[in-house]
């Protein structure tokens, strides 16, 4: 039997209707991920389920609206790996754009409050060196906030695929 989840959010008119919602009611961070789509317009793109997928040269990933930037599994030798075991960093790349496309589908439900709910929340987790250190201390997960909590969740029901898991 075929499974009617997957085949809904895989649909033309639900991609269609994806960008439509992304550019409108998540228009604010569209437009900020735009911005940052110029700046990194020599970096490789793609469409990745619906979204604009760049692959920049950092192991950090962020979702604006429709786009969303992941690390790029060709550059590995840019950055700083854990391995060097090219599947590995390629599943790593994969499992950071589950993640990122996640945080998506909070846009569209959150539309004009993401950035001040999950945008800013994110990024202080992400970026704080007091949260760094809060986290290694206490041995959290990065996933452990529920604003990454989320978006693993939603990643992976949409796509079928894992997510992030550190």
């Amino acid at each position: 039997m075929k499974n009617t989840q997957q085949s809904f959010f895989h649909s033309t008119w639900w991609t269609i209707f994806y960008i439509f919602l992304q550019c409108t009611w998540g228009g604010l961070q569209s437009f900020l991920g735009f911005c940052l789509f110029l700046i990194h317009l020599k970096d490789p793109h793609d469409f990745y389920h619906g979204s604009i997928r760049t692959k920049w040269p950092t192991l950090n990933g962020i979702s604006l609206g429709l786009f969303i930037f992941t690390p790029n599994e060709e550059q590995s030798g840019n950055v700083k790996w854990t391995s060097t075991d090219r599947n590995k960093i390629k599943d790593k790349c994969e499992r950071i754009s589950v993640h990122e496309f996640g945080h998506t589908y909070q846009s569209i439900i959150l539309g004009p409050l993401y950035l001040f709910t999950v945008g800013i929340t994110s990024l202080i987790w992400s970026r704080s060196k007091h949260y760094q250190s809060k986290r290694k201390e206490y041995g959290l997960s990065y996933s452990s906030l529920w604003t990454e909590k989320w978006a693993n969740r939603l990643g992976e029901k949409i796509l079928d695929r894992p997510s992030i898991t550190h």
